[in-house]
């Protein structure tokens, strides 16, 4: 019996110890202040990783949309929309292809490691090579069939699609080119000539535009000619402009192109502006070429015209070899130079000339060194260039109007310099098809700074 009961008093004990450790355990668990600091730090830190995760992924996260690239070059190139296969060379194929790599451009960030970007671009490149298109020129940054030509501002201003295309856009060139007086002829590449070039001549002949001037002589009995006709041909800019021509003769000195109109193209991207002659310099006609970055001042002083043009030099072929008689670009043939343009004491060598190219006249009167220097000190201080040319022309002329064409010349020189393209005031975020580009990235290193200072509120 005693047996018995301590048996039943040990079995009883052992469930009261079990209990009270499992009562232990189970008061430990949930109601341990570390437990919950715990639990509350890692709240605490989940949040700040789903918070950094929804700031950052605009910057980090952008997804590739190489595919839309894919899709509007598809679409561009169609032949609902004007361009067929068969004529893969004309001129709009290569401005889509170079839209295409634009686009490409413009991912490289957000499709960096992805297998369709990198397939995109490598037959980019190979598409430039197997139809000869070039990577400079006009490129329209989208042609959908269903919105109203969105490229067309860019395609058709020379300057918006060079600062578009990037950093090296702002390296573009500028050169200038001016023929004045008995004529001077400053060309593309800064060398000052002075020419007989008598009859009709070349300045310009490109894919762009040409230029031809026709020179009279103008005194009796001197190998002075001066320009009496400027004939400018704007040639058919695909997706910009048709052909204009425009032309001015010593009588009129017209403000509209052959065909009565003033402007042509998208949204006047070639067009004509008469503005006065500044110092008495005469009437003047300036063209603007907006889709080509060209200005042309066109001058009539006294009874003949001066020209003066800018243009990119990416439009013109400087190479020494290029083909085609051009003045502009290369100067006047060695047996048209007049040597004596340097200034003596004497006056320059009277020749007898062609009377049957222009109205000859003796001249008004005949100037030495001294006075022809003087009357030219009154429009022109600097004795540079056109200082000289200046004197030479009273000398070889007498004509004191003829001479104001070197004051003409320098003015159209400050009003069209060579210079580089200039970037305009910072742009705002360029937005692509209503996507706006990946903005600056947050640098990395503050993450940790700004995750310790969230786990410490």
């Amino acid at each position: 019996m005693k047996d018995c009961v301590s048996l039943k008093d040990r079995s009883v004990d052992e469930k009261q110890s079990r209990i009270s450790i499992l009562t232990e355990w189970i008061g430990m668990g949930r109601s341990g202040p570390q437990i919950t600091a715990k639990r509350q730090l890692w709240d605490c830190l989940t949040f700040t990783m789903v918070l950094l995760t929804l700031l950052f992924r605009p910057a980090h996260c952008q997804q590739c949309r190489i595919q839309r690239c894919n899709a509007e070059y598809v679409a561009s190139t169609s032949p609902a929309n004007g361009l067929q296969e068969e004529v893969a060379l004309d001129v709009d194929y290569c401005i889509a292809l170079r839209a295409y790599a634009l686009c490409t451009r413009r991912q490289a960030r957000s499709c960096r490691g992805d297998l369709v970007y990198h397939s995109a671009v490598f037959r980019i490149k190979e598409l430039f090579s197997q139809h000869n298109c070039s990577s400079d020129g006009p490129t329209s940054s989208s042609k959908v069939p269903s919105t109203s030509r969105p490229g067309v501002s860019e395609l058709c201003d020379y300057e918006n699609r060079v600062l578009l295309s990037g950093p090296a856009g702002q390296q573009k060139k500028y050169a200038h080119c001016g023929l004045f007086g008995d004529p001077h002829l400053r060309t593309f590449r800064d060398e000052f000539q002075t020419c007989k070039v008598e009859g009709a001549w070349p300045l310009i002949d490109n894919r762009f535009l040409s230029v031809q001037v026709t020179n009279v002589p103008v005194v009796l009995g001197s190998s002075a000619t001066a320009t009496s006709k400027i004939t400018v041909i704007f040639k058919t800019y695909q997706g910009c402009t048709e052909q204009k021509v425009y032309q001015a003769t010593t009588e009129d000195l017209p403000l509209a192109f052959q065909d009565g109109t003033r402007s042509g193209g998208e949204r006047s991207s070639l067009t004509i502006v008469e503005r006065g002659g500044s110092s008495g310099v005469g009437r003047q006609v300036r063209i603007q070429a907006r889709y080509i970055g060209t200005s042309i001042i066109i001058r009539r002083v006294g009874s003949y015209l001066t020209f003066a043009i800018r243009m990119p030099e990416d439009t013109l072929d400087l190479s020494e070899d290029s083909g085609g008689l051009q003045l502009c670009l290369h100067g006047c043939p060695r047996n048209e130079l007049i040597k004596e343009h340097t200034l003596s004491r004497q006056q320059p060598r009277l020749q007898a000339t062609n009377t049957e190219l222009g109205p000859l006249r003796p001249p008004h009167q005949i100037y030495t060194v001294e006075l022809a220097t003087a009357k030219c000190r009154e429009t022109l201080q600097v004795e540079d260039v056109y200082f000289q040319s200046c004197v030479f022309d009273l000398l070889t002329t007498g004509d004191p109007e003829f001479s104001m064409a070197a004051y003409g010349a320098l003015e159209d020189l400050k009003a069209l310099p060579p210079s580089k393209l200039k970037q305009n005031s910072p742009r705002t975020p360029r937005v692509f098809n209503g996507q706006t580009l990946a903005a600056p990235a947050v640098n990395s290193s503050l993450l940790p700074l700004l995750l310790l200072t969230l786990l410490l509120l």
